[in-house]
């Protein structure tokens, strides 16, 4: 046999291999036999952070924006000024009847009761997936949501934007090359000046509602949550983060992104425990406890050690509202000018500052004067999404990653319920040991219609 022979059927036999897969598997891989020359992306979410999430994709030369979707039509009207050729939907129901066949992507930027679903829906049609943070509200969704994608075979980004930025990514390098040495412990704040005032409402809701105005479509808002009544300022657009049927607190919000570089950068996996304090004046109103999140927290989570700690267990400490990274801490870098979002770790050799957006910083900043910063590129988080999508590159914020890292911020706000109570985690059985009764709060149950 000649070599152009076995070159030949060498090819032959890759082929016959290839044609073999399954019909469900090439589902997965719209582009396998034609490749598209763009990537026909929705957009479901389009007001707030929908709106920025929109454009960034708007902007990427190989996306084709076909549909968008928002229960609120007077987003929808403004989105649909920016991309007057996108089909325009209320309902993601009626947007998936009617468009499954004629899109590759989605984004999901509507607030976290409704994340589940959303991508669910659309993983199990083979649609890749870029999911707002946290990635859903309940810990049972996220894990049956990591685990369909991975099945699935479909791209993923969880939308921790500044993950891709060169900040986090340094600050990942900077770990892993064991600067600091071993790590001792880790602090994590988000104590960011007017975010009380703005989102953490103290309650109670009104006691009657009111008609929702004609443009904003209640039912569809509402979703998987209890039905509400509508009322004005405190709902829609961006007030749900404070409400337990909507949103998932302030830790929930904004944890994903403080702990992104800390869980790459050491290799983090489920905690053993959690436990939260919180302010007294929400700890003594069961009326708040029932329907509010508190306007600061405090959350320890315990993890398994490994070879970058420096014992057996890592223990990370959560801060905001009221609560604060302790002043000898603080003071590593300064009293006054600590960043409000940011985590600092603590190892045996020094200390490693990771402002939120910005670049990280060695310290005591004398001793690390020679450490460079990596040559690293300009990278944009959802172009990232996209290019993947389009088989470019993988994404830096995988389900597989982000999934189990959505699960531990979450975990933080069933222990932020129970406040004072350590709760044990059994991470393989998705089940709180200790105690059992705080298992009522890994899921929930969904309205009439909308269950998944």
């Amino acid at each position: 046999m000649n070599k152009l022979t076995k070159i030949n059927r060498r090819k032959f036999l890759n082929r016959s291999a290839l044609l073999a897969l399954t019909p469900p598997l090439l589902a997965h891989y719209p582009n396998f036999f034609t490749r598209k020359k763009k990537l026909r992306h929705v957009c479901v979410g389009v007001g707030g952070m929908g709106w920025h999430d929109l454009n960034r994709f708007k902007s990427h030369p190989e996306v084709e924006i076909v549909a968008i979707c928002d229960v609120d039509e007077n987003h929808l009207a403004r989105a649909s000024e920016a991309l007057p050729q996108a089909k325009t939907y209320t309902d993601w129901r009626t947007l998936f009847a009617n468009e499954m066949v004629n899109f590759d992507s989605i984004n999901v930027s509507v607030p976290d009761h409704n994340h589940f679903p959303i991508s669910y829906r659309a993983i199990q049609a083979g649609k890749h997936v870029y999911c707002q943070k946290p990635m859903c509200h309940d810990v049972a969704e996220i894990r049956k949501l990591t685990e369909a994608a991975k099945k699935a075979g479909i791209v993923s980004q969880l939308g921790t934007q500044h993950a891709s930025g060169k900040g986090d990514r340094t600050a990942v390098q900077w770990i892993k090359e064991g600067h600091i040495g071993k790590i001792k412990q880790v602090y994590l704040c988000s104590n960011r000046p007017g975010a009380t005032e703005a989102y953490r409402f103290e309650g109670p809701r009104p006691a009657n509602g009111e008609n929702p105005p004609a443009h904003v479509h209640w039912e569809q808002f509402i979703g998987t949550a209890p039905m509400r009544p509508y009322a004005p300022k405190i709902y829609h657009p961006s007030k749900w983060r404070a409400w337990q049927d909507f949103g998932t607190g302030w830790s929930g919000d904004i944890g994903c992104h403080i702990l992104d570089a800390v869980w790459k950068g050491m290799g983090l996996t489920a905690p053993l425990s959690v436990t939260a304090r919180v302010q007294e004046s929400w700890e003594q109103s069961p009326a708040r406890r029932a329907d509010t999140w508190p306007q600061s927290n405090h959350i320890t989570w315990v993890f398994p050690g490994n070879d970058m700690t420096a014992s057996d267990t890592l223990t990370v400490e959560w801060f905001d509202g009221e609560f604060y990274p302790p002043e000898a801490v603080r003071a590593l870098y300064s009293l006054e000018d600590y960043p409000a979002e940011s985590a600092m770790l603590i190892g045996t050799e020094g200390a490693l500052l990771i402002p939120h957006t910005k670049m990280p910083v060695l310290l005591p900043e004398n001793k690390f004067q020679a450490v460079g910063s990596p040559d690293l590129e300009e990278r944009d988080h959802y172009h990232h999404f996209a290019d993947a999508c389009l088989g470019k590159v993988k994404t830096e914020s995988d389900f597989a990653v982000s999934g189990p890292m959505s699960e531990t911020v979450i975990l933080g706000t069933v222990a932020i319920r129970m406040p004072n109570t350590l709760l044990t985690w059994d991470a393989r059985r998705m089940k709180i040991s200790q105690p059992a009764e705080a298992n009522r709060y890994l899921s929930r149950t969904y309205r009439k219609g909308w269950k998944v």
